[in-house]
């Protein structure tokens, strides 16, 4: 027995030790890593993200049976050890790894099918959340866990261990416990036992805004030990239920207004009133600046008036001299007119000038 206060044998593997600050527990058990890849069921042409990869043991057997992996590993150490030992396998397995160096946390995730990993387990709970709110889905997981908290996750109502990580767990992903394992199938071996699941995100995702469901059910959970009625009878629960009430209220209305203004409203009278009126104070403006050239505005009306006396006479060629002369005395009583037609509101479209003279 070492004496107390003394430093104990570190666990070294080629010339390096290992971190258990970071969970640096490496699976050298070759029949949990067969049954591990045997269990996630892994097509040809699948796309496998591991995260601590560490020496490579379970990420070389992954090579075998993937198209790709995507290894996450923040020790450059070990990313130094899994390159070596990958180049060696040949060019072909060597093509299929993408090492990323960094955390796994903070990093972006790339399109994944099947996600295979001894992970350290400090990070069991955020990283199994980020899981499984990962969009696009994938099609299941294959992790292991600490063994208390792989209970936790397969606990059922009326358990000791059921607990709001069950509920959230279960509501969104089926969760299957595969096998135990022992603390000495890791080196340096941890404290703990240790357990493999599979998790298979369940399709559709329910229909629910998970931060408010996930406040209900910290309210919940905060005395295990108490009733939800008198849970939920405390003033301070009861008022920040009413706070989170009109703040919804009010996210709803300023949608909707939102909502409304973006939708085009239909045109009724008033606004086609507008429009004509629009329409007479643009044509005024336009009379004026043509009043304002007098030899453009002459060449138009004596146009415009060639054009009349010709539809007239045409008329009249058809009608008979009788009717020729009865339309020329009501032309006149009715102002139509060569002279009338050099009037600023007498300038109309030569279309609308024929069919007036038509059915005169």
């Amino acid at each position: 027995m070492a004496p107390k206060g003394g430093v104990q044998k570190s666990q070294h593997f080629r010339g390096f030790a290992f971190h258990k600050s970071r969970g640096q527990h490496i699976l050298k058990n070759a029949a949990v890593s067969d049954t591990m890849i045997e269990k996630a069921q892994l097509r040809p042409t699948d796309t496998v993200l591991e995260v601590g990869a560490g020496t490579g043991n379970l990420t070389v057997r992954l090579l075998r049976h993937a198209k790709r992996v995507i290894a996450f590993e923040v020790d450059p150490r070990m990313i130094i050890e899994l390159t070596k030992r990958v180049q060696a396998l040949g060019p072909e397995l060597a093509s299929r790894l993408e090492v990323v160096h960094g955390d796994v946390l903070r990093a972006n995730w790339p399109f994944f099918d099947v996600f295979v990993a001894n992970i350290p387990y400090q990070i069991s709970s955020p990283l199994l959340f980020r899981l499984l709110a990962h969009r696009p889905a994938f099609h299941c997981a294959v992790i292991m866990f600490q063994r208390e908290f792989a209970q936790r996750l397969v606990a059922r109502p009326g358990d000791a261990a059921y607990c709001r990580l069950a509920v959230n767990v279960q509501l969104l992903a089926r969760v299957e416990h595969l096998m135990k394992v022992s603390r000495n199938s890791f080196r340096p071996p941890p404290r703990v036992d240790s357990s493999v699941m599979r998790i298979q995100p369940r399709q559709p995702a329910p229909p629910l805004d998970f931060r408010e469901w996930d406040g209900l059910l910290r309210l919940c959970f905060a005395r295990k030990h108490r009733t939800l009625g008198s849970l939920f009878g405390q003033m301070r629960v009861v008022r920040l239920l009413q706070e989170n009430r009109l703040l919804i209220q009010r996210q709803q209305q300023q949608q909707q207004q939102n909502e409304e203004n973006d939708v085009e409203r239909p045109m009724d009278t008033t606004d086609l009133l507008q429009m004509a009126h629009e329409d007479d104070e643009k044509e005024e403006v336009e009379t004026a600046e043509s009043l304002s050239s007098p030899d453009s505005d002459t060449e138009q009306c004596q146009q415009a008036t060639a054009l009349v006396r010709f539809s007239i006479r045409d008329s009249s060629n058809t009608r008979g001299a009788g009717s020729a002369s009865g339309s020329s005395s009501e032309d006149e009583s009715r102002g139509f007119s060569s002279s009338a037609l050099c009037l600023p509101s007498a300038r109309v479209s030569i279309l609308k000038l024929s069919i007036l003279v038509t059915l005169v």
